[in-house]
Order: C-alpha cells, then structure tokens, then sequence
C-alpha cells in the first residue's frame, strides 16, 4: 500500500495536517482516503511507553470538520487523527460515485492504510508505538464497528456517535427491504433509488440555514448523496450482522441523543433531537456489540451530539471524558 510521502495543510487551518492515503483502483478510477491529523504538544505516555491516538470516521454523505473535537482530543493528550473515506470529502475525485461501496468491508483498505500512517507519523515526532480508540459516527458507526468485530485485538477502545446500527422501523423492515433491492442490487448495483430527502439535518446544523456549524456543501450535501442499491444492500448486510450480536472485546461508548423526531415535515423539535435515526431502536442494537458497552444519552441532542448547542455539546464533552479517563486514557 503506498500513500502520498508527506502531510500538507489542511483547509482546516492552523495545525491540521492532511495526508492522501493512495488505495487499489476500482471500475471507476484511481481511489484514495485522506487522513487529517491534529496532535497535542506534549502527548499523553503511559509507562508502557505508547501514545494515545484516536481515529475518527464519518457518517454517510459527510467528511471531517468537526474542529473542536480534534481540539478535545489533543488537550487529554492525544493524537487525533480524522479519515476521510473513499469516494467522502477530501477523497471524492471527478466522476465518482459518492459514498459508494458494494461491501462495508471494502473500507477495511482505507483503516489499514490509516492506522499504519499513523504509526509512522507517532514514531516519527514522539519516538515511540501508539494505542488506537477508533470513533466514528452514525454510517460510520456500524462500519467501525464490524471492523472492530473482524479484526480483535488492536483497539484499546470505541466510541460510537450516534451510529446507524439497524433500519429505521424494524428488523422486519430491513428483511422486507433487503428481499426488494436483491434483484435490482445485483444487476444494477449503481441504480439510483428514489428515497425521500428532506434536508431538515443539514438545516439544524448548518450555519446558512439554523444551525451553527460552517460545513462545505460539496462534501455534506443537503440532501445527501444519492443512495445506490449495491450501497444500502450493503449497509442492510450490516445492520443484519449486528443484529446477530457482534463480540468487541474493548470497553464501548455509545452516544445518542434522548429522543427522535423523524417526519417528513420540518419540526422545531430537530433542533434538540436527532433527526436522522431511532435512538430507542440504536441503544437496542448497541448493548448488541459486546460486553462492556456504556450509553450516555442527552436531553437536547442531534444526530450528531457533538454539533448539539453549545451547553448540550458541553456536557457530551463532559461525559466523553469522564469515561475517557475511567476506560481509555492511562492513570
């Protein structure tokens, strides 16, 4: 696997850095995931001698801006680093199909390629091996966790924001919905579906519409990316693994909003709930991962709890550390 020799600026600004991660081409063309790195001053090195790194995935029809999480991170102590996956963000490349992916396993590429930049990038500025928390969010959520389930032993920790971790409704539904893409999904796995977008998440937290947040509408669209039916098979595949019960090994953390409000009409209540997916219905499919699994859920959330307003994303700040120091982060 080779990648690009040197980190550059990233659009972020003041110490982001961002890396291309080169990648095995597809039909479509030459394919690569970014890497965006955001590193404390002086890291956190417990007596074994490693660094603390977190790595954070996206959810679908999104890439990583979430500064102020980078800046979390890094005043515990630990190196951040974001990935932008292929065909997301700073990855998509002309005449991609946006987000698209036939297996969810295909992004095992983009996480090797990730972890061992990092590992470079660690024993380069601080001289020593690192521990990984991966984190992700909503899409990115499940596919974080099926990574974690098939690959045991190298995370110290994960933490789950928000993640899609069934169909919104019922098993049921996703069995009756996988048995209906089956057809089109193999013959043509890059048809478009025609699946009502209502764009009332990209208004709750973009700071053009009501939210507050300065996103890049080319990479978080507000009406999403279309949705493909080799896509969504895929991702039904694993919602139907999850639902089988996953065996994750290292302590969880799920984060989630206190309640839903999905409707096709626009409701002031998706300014303090998530918009997007069924929280009862995530936190059932969460105690599903492994053993030891902690859920935080927050009265004023989104979709995204860390885009919450200002006093509820201080508190899921709060909480994420709290539990940081209890199960992730050295004494």
């Amino acid at each position: 696997m080779l990648h690009a020799p040197h980190w550059k600026p990233d659009v972020l600004g003041e110490g982001f850095r961002s890396l291309t991660l080169d990648l095995e081409a597809d039909d479509e063309g030459p394919v690569v995931a970014t890497l965006v790195s955001f590193l404390p001053p002086s890291p956190l090195v417990p007596a074994a001698g490693t660094v603390d790194a977190v790595l954070y995935l996206h959810g679908w029809s999104d890439y990583f801006f979430q500064a102020g999480l980078a800046r979390f991170w890094a005043g515990q102590g630990v190196a951040f680093y974001a990935l932008d996956l292929r065909k997301y963000g700073r990855s998509l490349r002309p005449g991609q199909s946006e987000g698209y992916v036939s297996d969810l396993a295909e992004y095992d590429a983009d996480i090797e390629a990730a972890l061992a930049a990092m590992e470079e990038d660690v024993r380069v500025r601080y001289g020593t091996g690192m521990r990984t928390t991966l984190m992700a969010h909503s899409t990115g959520g499940l596919v974080a966790a099926l990574w974690a389930d098939r690959f045991p032993g190298r995370l110290q920790a994960l933490i789950l924001n928000s993640p899609w971790l069934e169909l919104s409704g019922s098993s049921m539904l996703r069995f009756a919905t996988n048995g209906l893409l089956e057809p089109v999904a193999r013959r043509r796995p890059k048809a478009r579906l025609k699946i009502p977008e209502f764009g009332f998440y990209y208004r709750s937290i973009s700071s053009a519409m009501d939210g507050e947040w300065e996103v890049d509408p080319r990479w978080r669209p507000p009406f999403s990316f279309p949705v493909r039916a080799g896509w969504i098979k895929a991702v039904l595949a694993g919602h139907a693994r999850v639902a089988q019960g996953l065996d994750i090994r290292v302590p969880i953390l799920l984060l989630a909003s206190a309640a839903s409000t999905i409707s096709p009409v626009w409701n002031p209540d998706m300014l303090r709930t998530d918009s997007v997916l069924d929280v009862s219905l995530m936190v059932q499919r969460g105690v599903l991962l492994g053993p030891e699994i902690t859920v935080y859920r927050f009265e004023g959330a989104l979709h995204d709890t860390l885009l919450s307003a200002l006093q509820v994303r201080t508190r899921v700040y709060t909480g994420m550390e709290r539990w940081a120091r209890a199960f992730m982060l050295p004494d």
